[in-house]
C-alpha cells in the first residue's frame, strides 16, 4: 500500500501504518553507533539510546502481551517498573536489544491481529479499555 493509501485507508489500517512507523523509528535510532555509543548517558539520568529502545520493547510487551493480551508483568518475565526496564545489563547489545523488540512487535502483531478495534480487553491495571486505546500513541 503507498503512502497515499494509507492516508485515506479505513482507521484500523492508519493506525496500524503509525505504529509500524514507530517501530521502525525507534529501531533506525541505534543505526550507524557502536556499542559505546549506545550506552553513552547524554543526559543527567541513566537514559541511554539503548536503554531507550530497551524500554520502548518492555512498554511494547506491556501495552499489548499485559494490557491487550491479559497476561501478567511476572508471568510475562517483565520488569514491574518503567524505571526498571531502562536498565541494561552486561550482555546487552545492540543486536540483542534490537532483535527483543523485533520479537516483542511480532507478539504484538499477533496479540491485536483480527481484534476489533472497540473489542474491550481487561489487562490493563487501571482497568478495562479498548483496543483502540492501546495504539498510537501508546503502542510506541
Amino acid at each position: 500500500m503507498s503512502a497515499f493509501e494509507v492516508l485515506v485507508a479505513d482507521e484500523r489500517t492508519q493506525l496500524d501504518a503509525f505504529v509500524e512507523d514507530y517501530r521502525g523509528m525507534i529501531e533506525h535510532t541505534l543505526d550507524g553507533l557502536t556499542e559505546e555509543q549506545v550506552r553513552r548517558r547524554l543526559v543527567p539520568s541513566a537514559t541511554t539510546l539503548l536503554g531507550v529502545v530497551k524500554h520502548v520493547t518492555w512498554m511494547q510487551r506491556v501495552w499489548f502481551e499485559e494490557c491487550i493480551g491479559g497476561g501478567t508483568r511476572a508471568a510475562l518475565g517483565l520488569v514491574r517498573t518503567p524505571d526498571q526496564s531502562f536498565q541494561l545489563a552486561d550482555n546487552d547489545t545492540i543486536s540483542s536489544v534490537l532483535a527483543a523488540h523485533q520479537d516483542a512487535c511480532m507478539t504484538a502483531r499477533a496479540i491485536v491481529a483480527g481484534r476489533a478495534l472497540d473489542e474491550v480487553v481487561t489487562g490493563h491495571r487501571s482497568g478495562p479499555r479498548t483496543v483502540r486505546w492501546g495504539l498510537p500513541p501508546g503502542a510506541a
